[in-house]
């Protein structure tokens, strides 16, 4: 179904060389080929530094939820802005249901549409589209670049390289700086085949991660979709498969145009944005995924993450085995005793059992998967037990023709519910199941508490995620969870007529027309970021959370769902801080103090390099490879607000989390010697200067613990210039504060 090839692949004229034919490539055609690729073409468009290693990209646009821009408006704002230099679209799909917080949520719906107004932004009320849908619709095109403060902005299908980033890097974009980084791995995803009907984006989706996610093979690269496989897909499944590339923990990614994609700007009214996109006749890739659409069976991703990949009819074939198995992996990720969770308990003599189905968001919430999953429930009824089914269009436009062709009252007679755009359920605030229910999902992660639940509390339930396809063919069948091709499955080639009149009729847009003296309208919970010190040239940083987990998502080391509503608020925000992985953080953070040291540790301080001071004080968590999954920059901010100074890590889950980190002021500091650090441990940085110097040079450092100094060896990894600068700011407000 899926094979991993390592590089350097050529290919010629869509056909991988032989070992051979490609050690008979001349140097000089090796070299052309490096710059053969689609996104070399778009990258090097984008790029101002010129250098082809270390790139300085300008983005043709930006886009931000209202979990997320009014800390980047804030953060921008105490940073110089004056205007958006270049279209920003604030969208309004994260909290447009979540009700935690009284007056929270409509309070930063108005501050965007002031600010929008303010500095001549793009305003989507609340309940027009999900971020990603707007941006498909209105904002992509082939050959452009898209930063984006969620994760999951991938445009890649529409021919649009797109960049998921936390609200720093926006911040620069909005002061007309720019993204740098160095020139990122592209690995080749070649298709070939055809997907059998009932199988559905989300099972390509879910394959290819389960591929590869875990052994990193695409880790912080650009995945390049090439073969004559993509000809068989519609526009909306390649958006399908595109927007869950992040969960293989890639950069972005970048899709071949054809004559799909040219009709797909013609029905939304852009025929300009289109232009054909495909690699030079012989184009090198760093490594390469392919892909046989055909053997591609219907996947169920199980808790808790999207790479926990198998075929539904081998979980339906040996649930025990399966399920056992996964109620380990959960039982170690969510640090509970045995027993505390089960999913074993779904197997019933007719299958397993789902309590709930949601087809939401920018991945499931597609025309084409809503219709599809109309014709699979067709002439069948949910009935009155438990298992129960809700769909959210992913947009306005989307709705309109929903109901216009019929399929909207198709679901509903069939007993499902539909919803407004919404985001909720991707994110754990809408759709809750109850305690100990399995809700399958074809939304975009299936992390803990994505669903909503509260572990700590007692309350623990679980998401699997399925295409829409299978999860209305589970809803025909009870519940039960069924591969939508064992229904044999006939599907209706319904148009798509793209009706933007609820866009025309609600959607502000500014771009271009800044009203310089509307004032910005704040909410009781809005509130400015406190002031962070610059660092004296010394450091000691007290090790007040230590996490032992392979992998810590953003999820936990932020809690979504609730929490959302105080995303506006970094103090009340920050009371949430790793609350479900480690619930005494907040409390050793706020109380993490140099006079923690005891007598004996205060003298052995004073005789190491620069221990008689002066010296800065923070505190530090560590985590073998933190900040996979979500591009929250609260992630990072929130450890800051509390005192945070460092991350120790042996590795970072992705490139977006570290670059938070960075912009926020906290040491992105890697162990490269062999010691271990318990809560109450200190570390002592005597030439924090120095350290930012050496970039990705190991430099000394050393570990106190009870009466014990121990020299220990750590690295920053590369840092761009003015990464070293922010850091040595304290945080990304002090660098422009310094520039001024």
């Amino acid at each position: 179904m899926i094979q991993l090839v390592n590089g350097p692949v050529f290919i010629r004229d869509g056909r991988p060389l032989t070992e051979a034919e490609a050690a008979a490539l001349t140097p000089a055609e090796r070299e052309a080929a490096k710059k053969g690729t689609i996104a070399w073409s778009i990258l090097s468009a984008h790029n101002l530094s010129g250098s082809d290693e270390h790139l300085s990209i300008r983005f043709d646009a930006m886009a931000s939820h209202d979990i997320t821009y009014v800390g980047i408006i804030q953060t921008a704002r105490a940073s110089g802005l004056e205007t958006f230099p270049l279209p920003y679209v604030l969208t309004n799909c994260h909290n447009s249901l979540c009700a935690v917080g009284g007056t929270i949520n409509e309070d930063d719906h108005l501050f965007g549409l002031s600010a929008a107004k303010k500095y001549g932004g793009i305003y989507v009320p609340a309940h027009q589209a999900v971020i990603h849908s707007y941006m498909r619709e209105e904002m992509s095109g082939c050959g452009r670049m898209i930063l984006g403060s969620d994760s999951h902005t991938r445009y890649g299908a529409l021919g649009t390289l797109a960049v998921g980033e936390g609200g720093p890097e926006l911040v620069k974009q909005l002061l007309s700086r720019t993204y740098d980084i160095d020139y990122p791995a592209v690995v080749a995803v070649r298709l070939t085949g055809r997907p059998r009907p009932g199988v559905g984006p989300q099972d390509v989706a879910i394959a290819l991660i389960g591929a590869v996610y875990s052994s990193g093979f695409v880790k912080n690269a650009v995945l390049e979709f090439i073969g004559d496989g993509i000809a068989s897909l519609s526009a909306d499944y390649r958006c399908g498969i595109d927007v869950m590339t992040t969960e293989t923990a890639c950069l972005s990614s970048i899709w071949e145009t054809d004559e799909t994609i040219r009709a797909y700007f013609e029905t939304h009214k852009r025929p300009e944005a289109y232009k054909k996109l495909a690699p030079a006749p012989l184009a090198c890739y760093d490594r390469m995924v392919e892909i046989d659409l055909s053997s591609v069976e219907p996947m169920i991703a199980l808790p808790f993450h999207p790479s926990c990949a198998y075929p539904i009819r081998e979980l339906c074939e040996n649930p025990g085995d399966v399920l056992r198995e996964a109620e380990k992996r959960a039982v170690s990720q969510l640090g509970l005793p045995e027993g505390r969770f089960t999913l074993t308990d779904k197997i019933t003599p007719r299958g397993v059992l789902a309590d709930q189905g949601v087809i939401a968001g920018c991945a499931g919430g597609t025309f084409e998967n809503v219709c599809a999953a109309a014709d699979l429930l067709r002439a069948s009824a949910l009935g009155n037990g438990p298992f129960a089914l809700s769909v959210y269009p992913a947009s306005q436009p989307v709705m309109t023709e929903l109901a216009a062709n019929g399929v909207m009252a198709e679901l509903l007679r069939a007993g499902a519910t539909v919803r407004t755009a919404f985001c909720g359920p991707c994110f754990g605030a809408g759709d809750v199941p109850a305690n100990n229910c399995l809700s399958v999902r074809h939304t975009t992660r299936n992390f803990p508490n994505r669903e909503g639940s509260k572990p700590g509390q007692g309350q623990i339930a679980s998401v699997a995620l399925m295409d829409a396809r299978s999860i209305a063919a589970t809803a025909a069948n009870g519940g039960i969870i069924t591969a939508a091709t064992d229904l044999d499955p006939a599907f209706t080639a319904y148009a798509y007529r793209y009706d933007d009149s609820a866009y025309r009729a609600r959607v502000y847009n500014g771009w271009g027309k800044a009203e310089p003296d509307t004032p910005l309208r704040y909410g009781p919970n809005i509130k400015d970021w406190p002031a962070f010190e610059t660092p004296e040239n010394a450091l000691l940083l007290e090790i007040v959370s230590v996490i032992d987990d392979p992998v810590t998502t953003t999820d936990e080391l932020i809690p979504s769902g609730e929490t959302s509503s105080y995303r506006s608020n970094p103090m009340k925000l920050a009371e949430f801080t790793l609350s479900r992985k480690d619930p005494a953080y907040v409390g050793r953070a706020k109380a993490a103090s140099a006079s923690h040291l005891d007598d004996r540790q205060r003298a052995l301080l004073a005789s190491l390099p620069g221990g008689k001071g002066p010296y800065s004080f923070g505190s530090a968590i560590f985590a073998h490879n933190p900040g996979d999954g979500s591009a929250r920059e609260q992630a990072a901010s929130c450890q800051k607000v509390l005192g945070g100074y460092a991350n120790v890590a042996d590795e970072y889950a992705t490139k977006r989390y570290r670059s938070n980190l960075i912009n926020w002021g906290m040491l992105p500091l890697l162990r490269r010697s062999d010691f271990t650090l318990a809560v109450g441990d200190f570390l002592w940085l005597p030439d924090l200067r120095g350290a930012l110097a050496c970039g990705d040079g190991a430099f000394d450092a050393w570990r106190l613990s009870g009466e014990t100094a121990e020299p220990i060896r750590l690295s920053l990894g590369r840092l761009t210039p003015d990464e070293r600068e922010i850091l040595s700011a304290g945080c990304l407000m002090n660098y422009w504060k310094n520039k001024k």
